[in-house]
């Protein structure tokens, strides 16, 4: 429960603050005050697992040593030279280099996952062909809340709707398929609508998406919808954009999702979990692309934080514990272990609708009832209070609860985890 002083806080800046908070802070309503490894402290001292991993940016957990260490050496040298060259900023593009695919060779670096997008899109833009003025999405996809990001995927806001130059084609979210078909008998009836759609048409440039949805609950594809896609795309010299913001940096069991669908992308963006917390995004290219002449104008990947100095320190220093530790591979081993736990927990609950994932990534989807699979928010709000007043964070959207652990949390506290959400959806929904 919010204790006295947690309160008296949230009293003294409610008289200011604007609304519009994330569902799990307007129902959690916690004042965090420590992070230490997989373990959040409040401001009343009560302790939570974050199997959110803050907002899935803590891939090393909260304050890991080495970035911290990285952060308050670099505080005391330097913060911010606009977009010049820093003596650590070569040896961070090295660290990208090995981790990613040898195709994706240039990299921009900016501040967040919103702003990445946006410059992926100017690259689509300046290098199209004349006549491939058309981008492709997926309906439910989500790519940030600036104005590009949004009309990618339709979303508008307000009484306002803003026309925009995408066509949208559909995921493969098979709990809810919207063609209402049933997989495997479907013969991916889906991917065939965004090749027909999208990727056969030969006014479109670049198709944006996420290998797997995020903000949508955590849609993982089954074999041969991206297989299917990404070879449309090739053979229709179709770009493909590889939204990995929330996936990047191994959180699926391999450093980007893409690669586990059989996908070369392009372009990827990579925000969250690069940077322990601190704002830091990637554009990861073909060197065609960022290099070409019309992508490559002066000011076109600069920003006023791009590739600050703190932001280098941060990534280089947690990204190099991810590739020294093998943390990727310790994703899979972690994420298998938490497969075991959560996939047998929709048949003892009826309102538990479904339940998926890779690696460290898990969506819990919940419903009124198995029938109607009507999206039942109030549920999901009510377990991830439970929850938390249990000891346990995880991350609230909607009718979603999303689990994303840290790489580093130990086999019995990812079983502790594991007990305590089973708790509390028995406490809950039986």
């Amino acid at each position: 429960m919010t204790g006295q002083h947690q309160m008296e806080r949230l009293e003294r800046e409610a008289g200011h603050l604007a609304p519009g908070a994330s569902d799990e802070a307007a129902v959690g309503r916690r004042v965090f005050a420590e992070g230490h490894g997989p373990v959040l402290t409040d401001l009343d001292g009560n302790q939570y697992l974050d199997f959110a991993a803050g907002t899935l940016t803590q891939s090393l957990g909260h304050g890991h040593p080495e970035v911290v260490e990285a952060l308050t050496e670099q505080a005391r040298r330097l913060w911010n030279v606009h977009d010049s060259a820093t003596p650590d900023r070569a040896a961070l593009l090295e660290l990208l280099a090995r981790l990613l695919p040898e195709q994706l060779n240039t990299y921009a670096l900016l501040s967040t996952g919103a702003e990445v997008v946006e410059a992926a899109l100017r690259v689509v833009q300046a290098t199209a062909p004349p006549g491939r003025n058309r981008i492709g999405a997926l309906r439910g996809g989500f790519h940030g809340k600036t104005m590009g990001a949004r009309m990618l995927v339709h979303w508008d806001v307000g009484h306002q709707a803003f026309a925009g130059n995408s066509v949208l084609g559909y995921s493969a979210y098979c709990y809810r398929c919207p063609l209402e078909l049933s997989h495997p008998s479907c013969g991916l009836r889906c991917a065939t609508l965004v090749r027909k759609h999208i990727t056969d048409k030969p006014n479109v440039s670049a198709l944006v998406f996420e290998p797997v949805l995020g903000a949508a609950g955590v849609v993982v594809p089954p074999p041969g919808y991206w297989e299917q896609i990404a070879a449309a795309c090739r053979a229709n010299g179709v770009l493909l954009v590889a939204d990995e913001v929330m996936t990047g940096g191994g959180r699926t069991g391999t450093f980007l999702a893409s690669e586990q669908f059989g996908i070369e992308p392009d372009l990827v963006t990579l925000s969250k979990g690069l940077a322990s917390g601190f704002p830091f995004a990637v554009l990861a290219g073909r060197a065609e692309l960022l290099r070409h002449p019309a992508a490559s104008v002066p000011g076109a990947y600069s920003a006023t934080y791009g590739g600050n100095p703190l932001g280098i320190a941060a990534a280089r220093a947690t990204l190099e514990v991810v590739e020294r530790d093998r943390l990727v591979e310790r994703v899979r081993v972690l994420g298998e272990l938490l497969h075991e736990r959560l996939s047998a927990l929709p048949a003892r609950f009826e309102n538990l609708g479904d339940v998926r994932g890779l690696g460290l990534l898990y969506g819990l989807e919940f419903v009124t009832d198995r029938q109607s699979r009507a999206p039942a928010p109030h549920l999901a709000r009510a377990v991830y209070a439970r929850a938390l007043d249990l000891g346990l964070r995880v991350a609230l959207g909607g009718h979603i609860l999303r689990l994303a652990p840290p790489f580093t949390i130990d086999e019995p506290l990812l079983d502790e985890g594991a007990d305590l959400l089973e708790k509390a959806l028995e406490q809950v929904l039986s």
